[in-house]
């Protein structure tokens, strides 16, 4: 029996934060009138902890504002070792990860590589067999295949007796990588790139491994006379699926990488990005942020959870429409394929949820089972995260051994947890918003226990609310087809740089209905002083049965344009409704 409780009932509990609520209005439009953007943008760039002087900057997104790749830790050698490498003819190997930003950084370094005629190979673990990260059992294999450069892309920092064991063996290591670092870093690497290092000054911490491997690619042409500007151009699109991928702030050079990456995506010259795009029926034209996130890096992924991530980078790599569109379609079943086992152990999760008398009690969520799919725990953990908005960790156990994915809400860093659990784990890895586990089952109840431990001392009952962050309320004068145009220049949208949220208040229901299969989402139309706008809740279905015509209410809400039949018109996202005059914050 399932629990009777869905996402209908969480979308009421929601608290509404405006975020500029000490920003003075006057302060504002003197910005405005200086920088010659309107009010709303000052408003929203302010929310985002932007400052007047980089506001201009931010929103033209210049490749003036990449960093110089040299100022990381390590970096000049790093790029000093390939050079000799291919000069050398020695034999290298990109060892990546199965997710997309591990097969898009092993796509670009291993295709810039053999572009400078390198002996160059590839190798991405096995998520079932082997596991996330560089392992033993690899190294060895690869030292007998005689490679003398291993550069690792999107993992490595924490795999210090593996890349101990590679030096032994007479094999050089370079590790690029992005994930938090422990207090011991692999010291017989030959060189530690990752811009999360306490001893690093590249002053942007939050690149993808995708980024730190573009990075490294664009110092290896400085090293080599190769003009930067054509590495960047030729890469920025891998780059920019793997970043928007990996759910890191879309800010500072991130949001340069997709930006630019995203406009060569919608004329791509990629045969297998050519032929995913029309497995996804999307058109390159429309591409953004979102449609990467929720098309194409679903089908790259689907390779890694499902099947072998080689499939992913075979795809990135075809080199004509004949060897790329069989390679599509097999992502696309593989896709449809982790659909239903993701929905499939999501409701498992929820049966076993409902089976616990104490499950109000805990702040963190642990839930294991024996044989749910490795590859598709981490998403469902998501899902799992979202719909209680407390920390989700899966874990997947046979054998006496589990392997664990987890996810987690504003507040709670998962990797500073999990390092409190550590005499618990066999070992783990991530970063504050996600993280995976090995984990023996007899300890399972144990590491339960302690990590709800932390997060009663550190989540107060406030954390555990989830938070509508408004960035201003606006009448309804301002919901026209021009100003949802406007906002496309704040684009490209993700995590630290989020599509804004208005509120508009004190408006009357025209219409409520439940649409979609299963009536799982509310449509309404929204009337106030005479205009009138439609607006769509997705998941929010079941308020169509308390919302009556005339009814007033306060919409919190993300303004969009719907294409219908060659007309547009606003449309209202809704991120909650509630009664008007009903205290949410």
């Amino acid at each position: 029996m399932l629990p009777a409780f869905g996402l209908e009932e969480n979308m009421t509990e929601k608290k509404w934060i405006y975020r500029n609520k000490a920003t003075a209005e006057n302060d504002i439009r003197s910005a405005s009138g200086r920088l010659g953007i309107p009010p709303i943008f000052v408003t929203i760039l302010a929310n985002r902890g932007i400052k007047e002087a980089d506001m201009l900057p931010f929103l033209q997104k210049s490749t003036q504002d990449i960093i110089d790749p040299m100022r990381m830790t390590d970096m000049d050698t790093a790029a000093e070792r390939v050079k000799a490498a291919v000069e050398n003819k020695e034999k290298i190997v990109v060892y990546g990860d199965y997710d997309v930003d591990g097969i898009t950084s092993t796509s670009l370094l291993y295709d810039f590589l053999t572009s400078l005629g390198a002996d160059a190979g590839y190798y991405i673990p096995e998520r079932d067999g082997e596991g996330y990260g560089i392992n033993i059992m690899a190294v060895n294999k690869l030292v007998k295949q005689g490679v003398k450069l291993m550069i690792s892309v999107d993992c490595g920092i924490t795999a210090i007796g593996e890349v101990e064991f590679a030096s032994l063996q007479g094999m050089d290591v370079i590790i690029t990588d992005h994930h938090t670092c422990k207090e011991r870093l692999p010291s017989a690497a030959r060189a530690i790139v990752n811009p999360k290092r306490e001893d690093d000054e590249y002053p942007f911490k939050e690149l993808a491994g995708v980024g730190v491997a573009f990075k490294l690619a664009l110092a290896v042409s400085m090293k080599m006379g190769i003009k930067t500007i054509d590495t960047f151009n030729k890469y920025i699109d891998l780059a920019a699926i793997g970043t928007i991928a990996d759910v890191v702030p879309l800010v500072g050079e991130n949001r340069i990488i997709a930006d630019r990456g995203i406009k060569k995506l919608r004329h791509t010259k990629r045969p297998g990005l050519a032929a995913l795009l029309e497995k996804c029926g999307t058109q390159p034209s429309k591409l953004n942020a979102s449609s990467v996130a929720f098309s194409i890096a679903p089908r790259l992924n689907a390779a890694g959870r499902l099947g072998s991530a080689e499939t992913g980078v075979r795809l990135l790599l075809a080199g004509d429409a004949a060897e790329a569109e069989p390679i599509a379609a097999e992502l696309d079943e593989q896709n449809k394929e982790r659909q239903l086992t993701e929905q499939r152990i999501f409701d498992e999760a929820l049966e076993i949820i409902a089976e616990d008398p104490n499950f109000e009690k805990k702040k963190v969520i642990v839930l294991a089972k024996e044989g749910w799919h490795h590859g598709v725990i981490g998403i469902v953990a998501s899902r799992v995260c979202e719909k209680f908005y407390k920390p989700c960790i899966l874990i997947s156990h046979s054998n006496g051994t589990g392997k664990g994915s987890g996810r987690s809400i504003k507040g709670f860093d998962l990797f500073e947890a999990l390092s409190a659990c550590e005499d618990s784990l066999v070992q783990f890895g991530g970063h504050k918003a996600a993280a995976g586990l090995t984990i023996n089952v007899s300890d399972i109840e144990k590491f339960t226990e302690k990590i709800n431990k932390y997060a009663d001392e550190r989540l107060t009952p406030d954390d555990m609310i989830p938070k509508v962050n408004i960035d201003c309320a606006v009448s309804e004068r301002a919901l026209t087809l021009k100003n949802a145009e406007n906002l496309a220049r704040l684009e490209p949208f993700g995590v630290g740089n989020e599509k804004p949220v208005f509120s508009l208040s004190n408006a009357v229901v025209a219409y409520a209905g439940a649409v979609g299969a299963d009536k799982k989402h509310l449509r309404l139309s929204l009337k106030r002083n005479g205009v009138q706008v439609n607006a769509i809740g997705f998941y929010m279905g079941g308020l169509a049965e308390t919302l009556k015509y005339g009814d007033a209410v306060d919409a919190a809400f993300q303004m969009d344009i719907n294409s219908y039949q060659g007309s547009r018109a606003v449309q209202l996202i809704l991120k909650d409704v509630k009664k008007h005059n009903q205290i949410r914050d």
